[in-house]
């Protein structure tokens, strides 16, 4: 086990190192930040004596560096915006991003076990054919549009919840039923698998014939070894819910680290915008290992390798 968790932590090292680079010279791509950040009749002294002292001058390479050094440090330099720590402003949105992952995820994970179980016990019945159906929607909607039609049945025709802002709980229920929608309808149809092949097994069969009844069989059996994928989809699933945040937010003016990054990558802000990619894909690695750690424990056969 510990060759397994040492070889996955290289591995998140790896991740990370590649998250920034890609994410250092594609904003590069985008163009120079200088004249969008300076005043239209600034002088070409004053274009020169900017980008020589924000080192916009040196090698691309070298800026590659310059900024791979201050992230080990948690230094990712000022905004060019606001003028403030790039840093600082990222981790002033982070709990807002993640109440809305949490939330988002709470409803995915209370709504989608339960249905895929019940589906899967009840296979080829009404229930299980229209839970089906409706998971199959909920992975093909787009979150944009199932957002603005929350927005308007229940904010604008109804009045019955907040279409933006974040404040009292009112205020998360329509972007966490938008965020969790899709990560619902993907574990829903990966637990009615599961439970399926579970089910099939012949341990399962066994029990039934020594007079378990089915509740047993179900949660205590079944679940149990139809969990480990599950366990497995929901660390992936956090990169769904965060990266899916950057649009939940900004449909819902969530002052979150999405809508930040939005705003950001408008201005060219390339330090708030790599400061932001950077925290969250870290937190994102950080998940996923922990998940790792907990899959160790559930699959005896990942601890005995």
């Amino acid at each position: 086990m510990k060759t397994f968790l040492i070889r996955r932590l290289l591995q998140s090292l790896l991740v990370l190192l590649g998250v920034s680079a890609v994410v250092f010279f594609i904003l590069h791509l985008t163009g120079d930040p200088t004249l969008l950040l300076l005043p239209p009749d600034v002088t070409a002294e004053e274009i020169a004596r900017f980008r020589q002292v924000m080192g916009f001058n040196d090698p691309v390479l070298v800026q590659y560096l310059r900024f791979l050094t201050g992230a080990v440090q948690g230094n990712f330099g000022d905004s060019l915006r606001h003028g403030q720590p790039a840093l600082e402003l990222v981790l002033e949105r982070m709990p807002a991003t993640f109440e809305l992952t949490a939330a988002a995820l709470g409803i995915a994970l209370c709504l989608a076990i339960p249905s895929g179980i019940l589906s899967a016990v009840k296979r080829n019945t009404l229930l299980d054919y229209v839970s089906t159906v409706i998971a199959l929607l909920g992975q093909s909607m787009p979150t944009f549009w199932l957002g603005i039609m929350l927005i308007l049945v229940f904010s604008v025709q109804f009045q019955l919840l907040p279409s933006s802002g974040r404040g009292d709980l009112a205020h998360l229920i329509l972007p966490a039923i938008t965020l969790g929608l899709f990560t619902t309808a993907r574990i829903t149809r990966l637990t009615r698998s599961g439970m399926l092949e579970v089910l099939g097994q012949d341990y399962i069969r066994t029990a039934r014939a020594k007079g378990v009844s089915e509740p047993p069989v179900v949660w205590k059996h079944a679940l149990k070894n139809a969990s480990i994928p599950i366990v497995t989809i929901v660390g992936i699933e956090l990169g769904t819910l965060l990266g899916g945040a950057v649009i939940t937010e900004t449909i819902f003016a969530w002052p979150g680290v999405g809508r930040l990054s939005v705003q950001a990558i408008y201005n060219r802000d390339f330090p708030l915008v790599q400061a932001a990619v950077f925290l969250l894909a870290t937190t994102f690695v950080l998940v996923n290992l922990f998940v790792d750690v907990i899959y160790t424990y559930l699959d005896p056969r990942i601890r005995f390798q």
